[in-house]
């Protein structure tokens, strides 16, 4: 059995990633059982869900006899061409593109996750997060497992292998049931597709129906874009296996209180063509504008977007409010994620690189800026800039969500508490910081009130600070468990 080889600078690497506080992934997961095109329709899958994560992307197929699998690093369309397509035959496969992680971004955390056991071969996509991974880990290392990867979805495969009950899918609820945190994955096996959510239900996964096959995607999108029909969205706790074409439905483990669906799903991090949870995440993210606006009246003569991400909340203020939108600020589409920077002598250049003010429109206008929410606020400080320095006279920032005062540990990517803007100052105080003469974030009732139209209990812990799940503090393993494997021949 050949094994990635680890080098010094590796192990190095490893071990710095390892010391991070938290790894958290951003992902997004597809699943098809049946179709003669299986890995044509994920690759499609996956091209719908590439806002869910850049960083990396993998399928592996099955023909119900042998699993094949591509990973690679990049976007979904330089990753997978139709030679590559071609090598991956069979009527049932899984796919996942994965965000960046501080420090994870490594080919060996690319997903599917996939592994040979005594029950036959095994592939997993995980989207999600499980906050008692390294105590999990702590203890297979401790009984002699052997880690490759950072991912926490690793723990997920390890414990699999592991597990003594009789089948797959009797294993894979087995090692499901001993992670805490949010999971939505969907498993491939030899001749079976199994897709599941966590008690809780925090991470988003779908059903579809596609000339007679089954397909299971993080967002309808997906489903949108392949064609297929949306059946359903899996329920918080639930377990579905697809084999020879029929759906078979469990629910093993233990009811959550309440679902703990993750609102910012709606506020940011989902495509606004998808429906969750059976509400449209456009007419949802125009509603927050429209409160917004309510809440924060200013006199202004243009509501302008931070593209992409406010666009749809703008929208909703310019209705509410009478102001006209226009897009005064313009976004490069066509930015990868590393360029090559000139002398520092052109300030603010990142950022020029995938906005630029329209000076026609802003000269001497007040403007209201417009965006989802503020992290850091470093990117906020330089459009700002900008504007002003296109000529608007006033510049008034409002935000469509509270203030983030607390790091997501169930899978949505955010810095620590300490980076947290909002955490380490008050509201004026942001407001100073970016520059802007006046700024307004909903307010967290404001947030409640929208989201009574949602069928559903949610999680808004980064702007309450209440967890559903309490979150370890504890730091990262003592040691790594690391191999080097020395080429034949060498030293």
């Amino acid at each position: 059995m050949s094994r990635d080889l680890l080098t010094l600078a590796d192990q190095q690497a490893l071990l710095r990633e390892r010391e991070a506080d938290h790894f958290h992934d951003e992902c997004g997961i597809f699943g098809v059982h049946g179709h003669p095109e299986a890995a044509n329709i994920t690759y499609l899958g996956l091209y719908a869900l590439q806002h869910r994560g850049q960083e990396s992307c993998g399928i592996v197929s099955s023909t119900g006899r042998e699993q094949f699998v591509h990973r690679a690093m990049g976007l979904v369309a330089d990753v997978f061409g139709e030679k590559t397509l071609e090598k991956l035959p069979g009527r049932h496969a899984i796919g996942h593109v994965r965000y960046s992680t501080a420090g994870g971004s490594h080919l060996r955390n690319a997903q599917p996750f996939y592994a040979t056991t005594d029950g036959g071969p095994v592939a997993i996509a995980h989207n999600g997060n499980l906050v008692n991974a390294n105590t999990i880990r702590r203890e297979l290392e401790g009984r002699g497992a052997i880690f490759s990867t950072t991912a926490d979805s690793e723990v997920i495969v390890q414990l699999l292998a592991r597990s003594r009950e009789q089948t797959l899918e009797e294993r894979l609820i087995d090692s499901l049931s001993r992670v805490k945190g949010a999971f939505s994955l969907v498993v491939l096996t030899r001749d079976a597709l199994i897709a599941a959510r966590d008690p809780h239900g925090f991470r988003p996964l779908s059903l579809g129906r596609l000339d007679g096959a089954w397909v299971a995607a993080s967002e309808t999108c997906a489903l949108d874009l392949i064609g297929a029909e949306h059946e359903r969205d899996l329920d918080p706790g639930e377990v579905v296996v697809i084999r020879r074409g029929r759906l078979r439905t469990l629910r093993p483990f233990t009811p959550a209180p309440k679902e703990n669906f993750c609102i910012f799903e709606y506020i940011y991090f989902a495509r606004p063509d998808s429906n969750l949870n059976g509400q449209n995440v456009y007419s949802y993210r125009k509603e927050l504008g429209r409160m917004l606006a309510r809440e924060h009246p200013v006199a202004a003569d243009l509501v302008v977007p931070v593209l992409d991400s406010g666009n749809t909340a703008a929208l909703g203020f310019a209705e509410e409010s009478g102001i006209p939108y226009e897009q005064a600020m313009i976004r490069n589409h066509y930015v990868r994620r590393t360029f090559i920077e000139p002398a520092q002598s052109i300030r603010h250049f990142g950022v020029k690189v995938k906005h630029n003010a329209v000076r026609g429109l802003l000269q001497g206008k007040r403007v209201i800026l417009v965006d989802d929410s503020i992290v850091r606020g470093t990117t906020l400080i330089k459009l700002v800039s900008m504007l002003r320095q296109a000529g608007a006279r006033e510049v008034h920032a409002r935000i469509s969500s509270p203030p983030t005062i607390g790091p997501c540990y169930y899978g949505i990517d955010t810095p620590t508490r300490e980076e947290l803007i909002a955490n380490q100052h008050s509201v004026d105080g942001i407001r100073e910081i970016i520059g802007a003469d006046t700024i307004g974030y909903l307010s967290l009732e404001g947030l409640h009130n929208v989201s009574k139209s949602l069928k559903h209990g949610y999680c808004d812990a980064c702007f309450s600070d209440n967890y559903p799940i309490p979150v370890s503090r504890e730091g990262p393993p003592p040691q790594l468990s690391l191999f080097r494997e020395i080429e034949e021949g060498g030293s």
